[in-house]
């Protein structure tokens, strides 16, 4: 049986770990951009459109 100071060293699984953790922060800068460019974007489209 692998004793806790054996378990707490393992890193075997920490480059998935931030891998996880990269990716998150990207999708999060991803969606709060969008979220903020929602409105400025449905405008240029509005407007655009209404030149028709």
């Amino acid at each position: 049986m692998r004793s806790l100071t054996d378990l707490l060293a393992d890193e075997s699984g920490a480059a998935s770990a931030e891998y996880a953790l990269v990716a998150s922060g990207i999708a999060l800068a991803i969606v709060t951009s969008l979220i903020a460019l929602s409105s400025a974007i449905s405008d240029t489209f509005n407007t655009t459109g209404a030149l028709d």
